[in-house]
């Protein structure tokens, strides 16, 4: 890890010790809110979850804040997002992804890809908790490049774009040797470039198409969680194929008020044209709940 990361990693433990003088945030259960992805949206680091953020129950409003950071062997992506929700019913969010292209940025004669995301998800019907069929949220993330000379030049069509989406998340008691068991679906419609920092559509297809994504989560404790998530990804563009991403996480809750996750991402090729290979590595988020 870079000395980058491991400041950013400091500054998550700083943050920690300091939210337990905080006050009592929502009144759902532990947990509950998820974590932030990488596109601002409640669910796991790579894919939205049915999931709302925080811990606000009907009647209440909540928020959360988040930074994270991803850092491969040739890229590192930075995340700050922001969210609320209100009556457990309605999300609303925003998120900054800044991808510094470190060894590619000597070779396309530019630093970074900056995209805005804002997200809306709204519950449909169901609980995570009690309901037998989980519970069921649609969303979408309007996107938007605010640096489109890279993915202008590699073949992108629109520097705007909006995902659709729908997800589904169950929480099974007691499913693997005495532990809970959190098992999420989603299902997007997009036309993305790697996620929108490559811009919309392409050469190869300019259309929307349905992507799966999932993952799936085992609670050790109450504050500790393992799993793993998996997302497909379209591939519009000529110029090099679109691998899907996965990764494998741990994500430590000391306290209703913060989240701590760490996981190893595989992100495949990131617009390669330098032969760089599969670009895989570490990642590290934080998110407090108000």
């Amino acid at each position: 890890m870079n000395r980058c990361f491991m400041a950013f990693a400091s500054g998550c433990l700083a943050l920690t010790a300091a939210f337990p003088a905080m006050a009592d945030v929502g009144s759902r259960l532990w947990a509950t809110g998820g974590v932030t992805s990488i596109e601002g949206s409640a669910g796991g680091g790579l894919s939205p979850w049915a999931l709302l953020s925080g811990y606000a129950s009907d009647e209440e409003w909540g928020g959360t804040v988040t930074l994270s950071q991803a850092t491969t062997e040739d890229y590192s992506l930075n995340v700050a997002g922001a969210g609320v929700t209100w009556n457990n019913r309605v999300e609303l969010t925003f998120a900054r992804q800044t991808l510094d292209l470190d060894t590619l940025g000597t070779v396309l004669d530019e630093d970074e890809l900056v995209q805005d995301i804002v997200g809306l998800k709204v519950r449909l019907a169901g609980d995570v908790l009690y309901s037998p069929w989980g519970q069921w949220s649609a969303g979408l993330q309007h996107k938007q490049n605010r640096e489109y000379t890279v993915p202008e030049a590699v073949g992108s069509e629109d520097d705007t774009g909006t995902d659709f989406y729908l997800g589904g998340s169950k929480l099974f008691f007691a499913a693997i040797a005495g532990r809970n068991l959190l098992v999420n679906g989603t299902l997007r419609a997009t036309k993305a470039n790697q996620g929108g920092l490559l811009g919309f559509g392409g050469d190869r297809n300019n259309g929307y198409e349905a992507m799966a994504e999932g993952s799936v989560s085992l609670f050790l404790t109450r504050q500790w969680l393992v799993g793993a998530e998996y997302r497909q990804k379209p591939d519009n563009l000529g110029f090099a194929t679109e691998d899907d991403w996965w990764d494998v996480f741990v994500a430590w809750v000391p306290d209703r008020r913060i989240s701590v996750t760490a996981a190893w991402v595989d992100l495949g090729e990131v617009a390669d044209v330098a032969n760089l290979g599969d670009q895989s590595g570490a990642y590290l988020s934080i998110q407090a709940s108000f």
